[in-house]
């Protein structure tokens, strides 16, 4: 993941998303529909949990 926003390729169409971007040494999180809202970041390791706890 670079620093450009992503939203998963399993997004539907509803707008109802989350994007994701990579900015050392953190991962930010958004909510597509509000891109100047406010982010979320977390730890590196943070988020590698979090996505390992996804794939189980």
């Amino acid at each position: 993941m670079d620093s450009q926003w992503r939203k998963s390729s399993r997004s539907g169409s509803n707008g109802a998303c989350v994007e994701a971007r990579h900015v050392q040494p953190a991962v930010e999180v958004r909510d597509s529909k509000d891109a100047d809202g406010p982010i979320l970041r977390f730890s590196g390791d943070a988020w590698s949990t979090f996505v390992t706890g996804l794939k189980r």
